[in-house]
């Protein structure tokens, strides 16, 4: 299978090279450090499987990347492989339609056998992340939707209702009964209480 590499530390995207290159069913057929680059190389190369880290300093993101990967007219399976697993990450990374999620600290052995598993379509999770998804399919009532985890990034931010609106393109009456659900699951009150629960829960990152 043909593997593309999207990592924008020189130094793991070396690490992953010589470890895949053992295995005989694997060919990396190019790599890039940010999301032009990944797009732009992912369109010419053709690969079967992207290894997506989430993190890739200016410019677009690793979610944002797997969006407009999945988009193409015939797309490759979308792996990640990252070290962040907040509930927001996983989230938004399943959301913009990645196949699967594992943490770059997974065994070699897991990590060769999930990007098998993508290349065949399989939906692949780390341990870590099928227990938080396990968790929120327990307990849907206290989960939070995808939509108002990004209500909360925008609040950790410093973002207003004004602002938060005019960014999503919705009404602000549309985000202040987010916020009101927000509050409800998180058991708090005020914005400031509502952010504070959602870092301490890894449910966001602050900024």
């Amino acid at each position: 299978m043909r593997l593309f590499l999207v990592d924008d530390h020189p130094v793991v995207r070396a690490g992953l090279v010589a470890l895949l290159s053992g295995e005989h069913d694997m060919e990396i057929v190019g790599e890039a450090a940010g999301g032009a680059e990944a797009l732009r190389g992912i369109t010419a190369r053709e690969p079967d499987v992207v290894l997506m880290d989430l993190q890739l300093g200016d410019g677009i993101d690793g979610v944002e990347v797997t969006r407009r990967i999945r988009e193409l007219p015939a797309p490759p399976q979308v792996l990640v492989l990252t070290t962040y697993e907040s509930d927001a990450d996983i989230m938004r990374a399943i959301d913009a339609g990645a196949t699967g999620y594992l943490l770059k600290a997974c065994p070699p052995d897991e990590l060769f056998q999930g990007i098998r598993a993508a290349a065949r379509g399989e939906t692949v999770l780390s341990t870590k992340v099928a227990t938080r998804m396990m968790k929120r399919m327990r307990d849907p009532g206290t989960a939070l939707s995808a939509r108002e985890v990004e209500i909360l990034e925008l609040l950790a931010s410093g973002e207003g209702n004004r602002e938060i609106a005019r960014r999503l393109f919705i009404t602000e009456a549309t985000v202040k009964t987010h916020l009101v659900h927000i509050y409800s699951k998180l058991g708090v009150e005020t914005r400031t209480a509502a952010v504070t629960a959602a870092v301490e829960r890894r449910l966001i990152r602050l900024p």
